[in-house]
């Protein structure tokens, strides 16, 4: 027989829930208890008069167990659940895309925001609560702790990826700083995944989506199996497989990107690398070359194409105004690059419990994922050098005879900027893998309630560059000696050499493996006004360990398009940790109750601190519960933070202030992608943070739940970068960052981990709940879920001005002003439907991108407001077997134009969009009893 249980819990009458809980907190739950031993195992639980389970004496996890969305209200600290049904009417199938509709995420990893040739922690996905930092948000699984993804970078969290989706039961997402009760990552919130527990029955899932302009197809396939009865046979296992497949989408599928108009609008932010490949000249060259009729025009810029202004349309463009300006083309690469990656998903979880008699279980928990993502970018970016002598339309322009002013001959070896067509799609496979296994003890024993646990948890990242990387010495060569043609088509011999200089090369490899052991104790201790007073005790001891280890090929820095970093070779680091930390619940009175938490955490190498934190509810009447929180944290240096390698990169087009001072700020010239270095740092100290919340529940009727609180967080000793944009404008301060040539112009910019300023952020979460509203017509409900953020900005230094960017895009993304969700729910008998909305307010651009053919600036732009619309049905054939179908972006909505210039992809923030459309998807259940 199929069953889904409620951990033996009996639920408390309706007209009572509020008051109940809140009594149940103070009658011996602590909040450490209660949100640590969410996904530890079953209760303990003692033996009923039948031979069944009875209600546990302290019954933890109704406050925010229950799949009853009102009682997450009802604790100190504010807690958002979304349950499996709510997962199912939003037909969505990872951890990523649901996460992706909580209105406190901002800013996290995505798929789309990763599309970059080479770009850093690709394939990774991640939350990133109140838009702290990735780092900042702590992501568990059954309450307990995962290993992070391995790849090196500049955010440390849980590859959302490696979550079981198809094993959920629940999420649970804490928006309240909790390095009090979780550790030192935590000060932004926490992320609880819950999978199922004491499941029986055979259950089949199937889901198939489609986009109405194709591409971004989907295929999900799960099976959950369980058996036995905890209570009535003392075991129960069960096994969740979840196996996924996504098409990638293409810019030539989408119909808005063209609509975007981006060679009209950002042509500066596309490339000038192209078929026929553009000739850079020196300055010496150019004195030479300028007025010379090339193609029947005049040179006129440093640039130039032998084959403009025909340059080869639809990908090589003609724009004055772009990349290679007047005189040369222009590769649009949104004409045909990757949205959305394929990928294939792979997830297994099981769970198994073993009733050693009434006081003590045994329980095991294994995970197993796999995810596998291919990225495709544009062909080959090759800078060559070849002898003018091989260009005939310069023949008879001086260049060859030209001296330069200490009458020495012009140096006639050009410089190219070479699309590779001939290459084919530069093409890379991600495969990120995780291994958790975890054992442990739960029950009572001398009046405690106890739980211990070891965890192993390994995340391995492998990197392979498949297809259009190429030997780049010897592809310099062949193009030197004519072998490749750089203006047309090659003859046999060349394409022959193409075809041997492909990569095929796991360039990278990470493992980070994570090993600890914990418990934790509670008991209830002396009674006082409002129940007993309740002490909880817990403490961790675990091993990081991290190996990144980069191939010999890629080191040899001799793969085009993939540079090796400075100083690079294999590195492995690890460090331990402790940590302790109690809670104590103090229920004065049935109206008031205090809760007093700590913890202290000492990491290796960078010291430890203590986080206290204190909770106050007070319940004037059955319909109002007041509460709020303050606490202090810490948040440690990741260790890629710590001994990261080296990572080379560019900035977006900025000016040299020193530069242009020297030719009248002529942006044409004195304006480009500077280099940068990007190093990281083993003194960094920790972060400090400090954080408080205030809210109210209300709950008018039966029908309706209301909540609001504010949350303030303070961030000092900020672990950050200063911005590439903020050194280069304040020279005086920061000059030194700045390394110069020979010639005074800028070689690189350091970008280096400090513990530098401030980050503040304040707002307001509001949910509003409408349930069980019985009409002739069925029942109805809806819920609000939405964050108004006060205020968010950071200070780069001391003494700096802090710099906003709430409603306004800053370096690399924004925070809006309000997001929301909005679900209304309809159900009469086997019939359901469901309508939802998703909203992000508009906000001031990125309005600083530089067009260094004309020296001009980005036309300034604001942001539309984004908002999407989905709707789904459902059908009860029968008790076993369901389907559903829906519509996702009812309305088809394409992502809002943005000048934004920090990601690859342009014309678009691919954040927070989502680039599919309309899409239509269809899933069946059916369940074996």
């Amino acid at each position: 027989m199929q069953t889904e249980k409620q951990d033996g819990i009996r639920m408390p009458p309706r007209v009572s829930i509020l008051a109940h809980a809140v009594r149940l907190a103070a009658g011996g739950l602590s909040v450490s208890a209660a949100l640590g031993m969410l996904g530890s195992g079953a209760l303990a639980q003692e033996q009923g008069p039948d031979g069944g389970a009875a209600p546990s004496k302290l019954q933890r996890v109704e406050i925010t167990g229950s799949a009853i969305k009102r009682l997450e209200s009802e604790t100190a600290l504010p807690v958002q659940i979304i349950t499996r049904a709510d997962i199912e009417k939003a037909g969505v199938t990872t951890a990523a895309e649901l996460m992706a509709r909580v209105s406190a995420n901002v800013g996290g990893l995505t798929d789309g925001a990763s599309i970059n040739v080479g770009g850093d922690q690709r394939g990774f996905n991640s939350a990133n609560l109140r838009g702290v930092g990735t780092s900042s948000t702590l992501v568990l699984l059954n309450g307990r702790r995962m290993a992070n993804f391995a790849s090196p970078g500049d955010d440390a969290g849980v590859d959302l990826n490696n979550i079981p989706a198809a094993a959920l039961q629940r999420v649970e997402v804490l928006l309240d700083g909790a390095s009090a009760l979780y550790g030192t990552d935590a000060i932004g919130g926490v992320i609880n995944f819950i999978t199922r527990k004491d499941y029986q029955g055979v259950e089949l899932n199937a889901y198939g989506s489609g986009t109405q302009e194709g591409g971004a197809g989907k295929r999900t396939a799960s099976i959950t199996a369980g058996t036995g009865d905890l209570a009535a046979d003392g075991y129960n296992i069960f096994a969740v497989v979840d196996l996924q497949k996504t098409d990638r989408l293409t810019s030539s599928q989408r119909k808005f990107i063209p609509n975007l108009q981006v060679p009209e609008r950002l042509g500066h932010l596309l490339s000038g690398y192209t078929s026929p490949a553009n000739i850079i000249l020196s300055d010496e060259q150019f004195d030479v070359l300028k007025g010379f009729p090339l193609n029947g025009r005049p040179i006129s810029k440093g640039t130039i194409n032998t084959g403009a202004p025909g340059c080869n349309p639809p990908a090589n463009l003609h724009l004055p105004n772009g990349t290679g300006g007047i005189d040369a083309c222009t590769y649009d690469y949104m004409g045909d690059t990757e949205l959305y990656p394929k990928s294939d998903k792979q997830n297994f979880l099981t769970r198994g419990v073993l009733k050693l008699n009434s006081d003590h279980q045994l329980y095991a928990e294994v995970a197993l994922s796999r995810s596998r993502t291919y990225y495709v970018g544009s062909s080959a970016r090759v800078k060559a050098y070849i002898d003018a002598s091989r260009i005939p339309q310069l023949a008879g322009s001086g260049l060859f005879t030209a001296i330069d002013e200490d009458g020495k001959p012009i140096d006639t070896e050009l410089e190219l900027r070479i699309r590779l067509n001939e290459g084919g799609m530069r093409t890379s496979e991600l495969t990120s893998e995780s291994q958790r296994i975890v054992v442990g003890a739960t029950g009572t024993a001398a009046g405690w309630d106890y739980d211990i646990g070891i965890n192993h948890s390994v995340n391995t990242v492998r990197d392979r560059d498949t297809h259009g990387y190429l030997l780049y010495k010897e592809l310099k060569k062949g193009i030197a000696d004519g072998l490749i043609n750089p203006f047309g088509p090659s003859g046999v011999e060349g394409k022959a050499l193409i075809d041997s200089l492909q990569v095929n090369d796991e360039v990278r490899h990470a493992r980070g493996t994570m090993d600890a052991l914990d418990f934790k104790v509670s008991r209830a201790l002396i009674a006082l006004g409002g129940g007993d007073m309740a002490l909880a005790v817990g403490g961790e001891v675990r091993r990081e360990r991290t190996n990144f280890r980069p191939s010999e090929l890629l080191m040899s820095d001799n793969i085009n398009n993939d540079d090796a970093p400075e100083g690079g070779k294999p590195t492995s680091d690890s460090r331990n940790v402790q940590a302790i930390y109690s809670e104590l619940l103090l229920p004065f009175t049935r109206q008031w109750q205090a809760q007093l938490s700590g913890r202290y955490d000492h990491y290796q190498q960078v010291g430890g601190a203590l986080s206290p934190k204190i909770g106050l509810t007070y319940m004037p009447s059955k319909q109002v519960l007041l509460r709020a929180s303050a606490g202090k944290g810490f948040r440690a240096p990741s260790m890629s933070e710590l001994h990261r390698p080296t990572v080379y990169s560019s900035t977006a087009t900025l000016p040299d202030p020193v530069y242009c001072a020297s030719i009248d700020y002529d942006y044409t010239r004195c304006a480009q992608n500077w280099d940068t270095r990007r190093y990281s740092n083993d003194k960094l100290k920790p972060e400090r943070s400090r954080q408080f919340t205030a809210g109210v529940v209300l709950e008018p009727s039966q029908h309706w739940t209301f909540s609001a609180d504010y949350w303030n967080i303070k961030r000092t000793d900020l672990i950050s970068e200063i911005g590439d944009d903020i050194i280069l404008g304040n020279l005086t301060k920061y000059g030194d960052l700045v390394h110069r040539n020979d010639d005074n112009e800028i070689d690189y910019i350091e970008l280096r981990k400090e513990n530098r300023g401030a980050q503040k952020a304040s707002g307001i979460d509001i949910t509003a709940d409408l349930h069980g509203v019985k009409t002739a017509w069925g029942r109805f409900g809806g819920h609000l879920s939405g964050t108004y953020v006060l205020d968010s900005k950071i200070q780069t230094s001391p003494g700096d001005t802090f710099v906003s960017n709430l409603n306004k895009f800053v370096t690399d993304g924004v925070v809006q002003r309000w997001r929301h969700t909005i679900t209304l729910d309809w159900d009469d008998g086997p019939y359901s439907a469901s309508l939802s909305n998703t909203y992000s307010s508009g906000y001031d651009d990125q309005n600083s991108a530089i067009n260094t053919d004309d020296g001009s600036v980005v036309k300034p732009n604001r942001v539309k407001a984004y908002t999407l619309w989905d709707m789904s049905g459902a059908y009860a054939v029968s008790k076993q077997f369901k389907l559903r179908a829906g519509i996702q972006n009812l309305f088809n909505t394409s992502p809002p134009y943005s000048n934004q210039a920090f990601f690859f992809l342009s014309g678009y923030d691919p954040t927070y969009t989502d680039p599919r459309g309309r899409r239509f998807y269809a899933s069946a259940s059916y369940t074996f009893r």
